[in-house]
């Protein structure tokens, strides 16, 4: 089966089983979104936010790129994807949350990683993965002897946090976390496990979240 003819199955069996099962909230959808969360997620094909979080038709808006980065405001004519995104989402659909999530085993933050010892990503990669610089020669610094598994997941951990600060720049994101108490939160979640760890901003800490009501939660 050829990639377009998995497309077209595909398409087909939704419109089948899931579209069938959900008429009615497409119908309503039809006249408009109004997704609660916004989710800021990698473009990596292994990491679904609407099957991590099973949600359905309309629940979240989420927009996906390299690495689930948030860049800083930046006030001037270039393009600024994401940066749309995010303003539509917090000024136009009001979320209440807006979420980065990322993941283990980011090729992104293995560019990223790459750049320090001398291989950097050509092109549009390299420079996008700037942005998650600072947060790569932070775990640098502070873990000089991890291995580098270990640096991998620390740098995809701080860049999370990274982005959170990059959020806060923006007047628009401000204004809605102080006048109407929009969350600004972070996760990672570990492909192989299926486990996924949220922050505690006041701790900095990632902490697995229980998967069932005698689940343990472990800080990281």
């Amino acid at each position: 089966m050829s990639p377009k003819e998995r497309l077209f199955s595909g398409f087909r069996q939704f419109k089948r089983e899931s579209y069938a099962a959900q008429v009615e909230a497409y119908s309503r959808l039809a006249a408009g979104q109004r997704p609660r969360t916004m989710i800021i997620a990698c473009s990596d094909s292994r990491v679904d936010p609407s099957a991590i979080f099973s949600a359905g038709p309309g629940e979240l808006f989420v927009v996906r790129n390299v690495a689930n980065l948030v860049p800083p405001f930046a006030a001037d004519s270039l393009y600024h994807g994401t940066s749309a995104a995010l303003e539509f989402a917090v000024t136009g659909l009001e979320v209440e949350q807006v979420v980065v999530v990322g993941h283990g085993q980011c090729g992104g933050i293995h560019a990223c990683l790459e750049a320090s010892r001398g291989r950097a990503a050509s092109y549009f990669i390299g420079q996008w993965m700037e942005i998650a610089a600072a947060a790569r020669d932070a775990v640098i610094a502070g873990h000089p002897g991890a291995a580098e598994a270990e640096q991998q997941r620390l740098v995809e951990m701080e860049s999370i946090r990274r982005s959170l600060a990059n959020l806060e720049t923006f007047p628009f994101v401000r204004e809605a976390v102080e006048s109407r108490g929009m969350a600004l939160d972070g996760a990672w979640f570990a492909i192989a496990a299926g486990d996924l760890f949220w922050l505690d901003r006041t701790t900095g800490r990632f902490a697995r979240v229980a998967a069932d009501a005698d689940d343990t939660q472990q800080g990281k």
